[in-house]
């Protein structure tokens, strides 16, 4: 199994193959609460192809004031304010995590979910060889420095952030030596098309070439082409919203995908990179036969008696491509017949003789 702190510790160059990303199910709060439910959505994150599961861990307390307006559709979302919104997914705690934790080791899927406060941050700690810190908190510098300091490689989430922004959270992480991916990221829920801004994967790239890239989705799934795109473009890491329903009501279900979606996309992805193949230029083993007879050779324009001095004259081109190349054709001019050649004919090395005998 592969496991994100080498993805993150190994960054890809921008040059060469594209690889198979890190994909992340973002479950977040979707369990509402529930055991069973999030132990479902981890099987089915497994089944669809996910390398990892996501949740979101905080209390609402210490995350937002009960006066925090609602910043998304409230046409999917009614709930008016954050804190009300966060208040009916606290549920879970260190001993639901440890569950969950020991529920994704037992599938072989890698276990994470994201602090919002210190003391999530210091039990998820025994959990966890991965942190990632949302967008929220890309400019909470007593946090990022908080997250820093277990020495444990991060994804930092750059959603609504300015290119000063990532700059400055870089520099905090950078300072301690900490392996770094950026996940570049809209954050809007739904994101329209738009608003998607792919580019932004190569233009982290180029500004932190030594850092691994990659993408946080909230576009609707649809074909999952946003995901597939910012593969393309050299995301390293992929996280989208998974739901086991997407009818449901609330924040993140309408916009995540679900089991059939990643399994989809996963089998998609896997027919593309396959297309896409090799970077450098080489002849394919598949194309042996049409080397071998679809190019041309030096063939016989006249028939040309033995002793005769070749000019261009006696020579044209044609299929298969098993006797001399026309490439060589300078090396040709100037030889001697060294036996009867007829019209037709392909011009074979046995069949010349130099100037010089």
């Amino acid at each position: 199994m592969r496991r994100l702190a080498e993805v993150i510790s190994h960054p890809r160059k921008m040059e060469g193959a594209i690889e198979k990303p890190f994909i992340i199910a973002e479950a977040g709060v979707n369990h509402e609460g529930s055991l069973d439910t999030a132990y479902h959505l981890i099987d089915c994150a497994k089944e669809g192809g996910a390398d990892a599961i996501k949740f979101q861990t905080y209390r609402a307390a210490s995350l937002a004031s009960k006066n925090s307006p609602a910043y998304w559709d409230q046409t999917k979302e009614a709930t008016s304010s954050q804190y009300q919104l966060f208040k009916k997914y606290e549920g879970f705690w260190k001993p639901e995590f440890e569950k969950l934790k020991e529920r994704c080791d037992n599938n072989d899927i890698e276990f994470l979910s994201t602090p919002f406060d210190v003391d999530a941050a210091k039990f998820l700690n025994d959990l966890m060889d991965v942190f990632k810190i949302s967008s929220s908190d890309i400019t909470n510098k007593p946090f990022v420095e908080h997250i820093c300091s277990y020495s444990k490689p991060i994804l930092l989430s750059t959603g609504a952030s300015s290119d000063a922004e990532v700059s400055e959270a870089v520099s905090w992480i950078k300072t301690g030596g900490i392996p770094l991916s950026l996940m570049h990221c809209v954050l809007n829920y739904p994101t329209n098309d738009r608003d998607a801004n792919l580019n932004m994967i190569k233009g982290l790239k180029a500004k932190y070439p030594d850092t691994a890239v990659g993408y946080s989705d909230h576009t609707m799934p649809g074909k999952m082409t946003n995901l597939m795109i910012a593969t393309m473009l050299g995301a390293e890491v992929l996280e989208k919203h998974f739901t086991h329903d997407k009818s449901l009501p609330g924040n993140d279900h309408y916009h995540a995908m679900d089991r059939q979606d990643l399994d989809s996309f996963c089998r998609e992805l896997s027919r593309s990179i396959q297309i896409l193949g090799a970077a450098s230029k080489k002849v394919l083993e598949s194309e042996e036969p049409a080397r071998q007879h679809a190019r041309r050779s030096l063939v016989a324009a006249v028939n040309i008696p033995v002793g005769t001095k070749i000019s261009c004259d006696h020579l044209t081109w044609k299929r298969p491509g098993a006797g001399i190349s026309p490439r060589e054709i300078d090396d040709v001019i100037g030889c001697y017949a060294a036996q009867d050649i007829a019209e037709d004919e392909l011009i074979e090395w046995s069949q010349l003789k130099n100037a010089n005998g």
